[in-house]
């Protein structure tokens, strides 16, 4: 029945938890620097330690396995630590943008039934007053007085792991939830970038924004070195000072930024080894500038819904892809199956994309009806219980396997990333 649809590449390691990978990862590699900022950083045990402290002050305020814990901070050590923190709990962390207006984080903390909400007293303010606050500026000295142990709570591979919400404007929000699983196998044997001890990542996505799941967890759940910059969107040229001087490697940045950065400071990326862009259809007048300025980068298209966790394929573009109008959007990643197929859901040469494997989601959060139109039993896997992920785009299959994004079956269009 597999005909024309695409096998899984290299499977992923989606047999373990995140926070044990790091913990392994800390203890092979304790003093190599896990996280860098202007001014300082931390390694790979400071940062373990970090959050076994936290974890276990999260522990003491009522948080237990199976817990949602709202996560307000702007991008820096303390939002990465308390993710790891969360994730020891054995609870799922909610990303929340600390510049959301009221009414947005008390709905989605009440949506997902937030037990705490880690923040800093200065976002505190715009919290509903209801909310359990933990202010790290104000937990310094409790922090202190917690051992640095890891809690040692693991609820396995398919335990939730975060909680993020789809910007709502098509409709009321939707938290799509993630496990551990769908992490793992898309930063662990994915096969579409390196990761490993010697690549240096920039997050610059806030922590609501799936993209960050590829830019926090690839390099720490491998050896690597995650560059924070500040939380202010740097200009293109203010972008290409941060990887020069943190010696950045590797940049994943949506179709957008690409584009805005490739016409107007292209010398932005010298000195990467790779980028990866996506979210949206990539230009490949804007690909074809960049190559030319950066013959040795190696630029990869990456497509993927939050559903699918982040990336479901990836293509490195070659010289033939970019002397094409449009650009390929790859083969499925590890651990992840791509099947097109028509309005009788079998598999066809041009169709709807259905995405399967270690990285679709639970589904949506205490939404039954949502998650059951788009989460489907998979008839292409043997494995009891597999779903696919109707994405709901128009894909052609090419001859070598690759597909062409050729748009929305309905009326969606893409805004920096954002289904509208």
């Amino acid at each position: 029945m597999r005909g024309v649809d695409s096998e899984p590449a290299v499977a992923g390691s989606g047999s373990v938890s995140i926070h044990r990978l790091f913990s392994e990862q800390a203890a092979r590699t304790p003093e190599a620097v896990a996280l860098a900022w202007e001014g300082g950083s931390m390694t790979y045990a400071g940062l373990d330690a970090r959050a076994a402290r936290l974890a276990r002050l999260l522990v003491r305020r009522g948080v237990s396995p199976g817990d949602r814990v709202g996560v307000s901070l702007e991008r820096g050590p303390g939002a990465v630590a308390t993710l790891l923190a969360v994730l020891k709990t054995g609870a799922a962390y909610l990303p929340l943008d600390p510049a959301y207006p009221p009414g947005r984080l008390a709905s989605l903390l009440a949506d997902a039934g937030a037990r705490i909400v880690v923040t800093e007293r200065r976002f505190a303010a715009a919290l509903p007053a209801e909310a359990d606050v933990l202010a790290l500026d104000e937990a310094e000295d409790a922090l202190r007085a917690e051992p640095a142990e890891d809690p040692g709570i693991d609820l396995g591979p398919e335990a939730l792991a975060y909680v993020v919400y789809t910007s709502g404007s098509t409709g009321r929000p939707k938290g799509v939830a993630v496990p551990h699983r769908g992490v793992v196998r898309l930063v662990r044997g994915g096969g579409f970038a390196a990761m490993g001890p010697g690549e240096v990542f920039l997050q610059l996505s806030p922590l609501a924004f799936d993209a960050a799941t590829l830019e926090v967890w690839g390099p720490l759940l491998n050896g690597g070195r995650l560059v924070l910059p500040p939380p202010a969107a740097p200009t293109p040229r203010e972008l290409g000072e941060l990887v020069r001087r943190h010696g950045v490697t590797t940049l994943w940045l949506t179709a957008g930024l690409f584009h805005l950065v490739a016409g107007e400071e292209p010398g932005a990326f010298a000195g990467l080894r790779q980028l990866l862009a996506g979210g949206d259809t990539v230009s490949a007048a804007h690909a074809r500038r960049v190559a030319e300025a950066h013959p040795g980068l190696r630029l990869i298209n990456g497509y993927g819904p939050t559903e699918n966790t982040t990336f479901t394929t990836c293509r490195t573009l070659d010289p033939d892809d970019l002397a094409g109008a449009a650009l390929p959007i790859g083969t499925p990643i590890g651990g992840t199956t791509a099947h097109v197929v028509g309005d009788d859901f079998r598999p066809c040469g041009e169709g709807e994309l259905l995405a399967g494997g270690e990285g679709v989601a639970w589904g949506y959060l205490g939404r039954p009806g949502p998650t059951a139109e788009r989460f489907v039993p998979d008839p292409f896997s043997a494995r009891p219980g597999a779903r696919l992920y109707r994405t709901g785009d128009r894909v052609r299959r090419r001859a070598d396997g690759a597909l062409d994004f050729l748009g929305r079956l309905d009326d969606q269009v893409k805004v920096r990333g954002f289904r509208v």
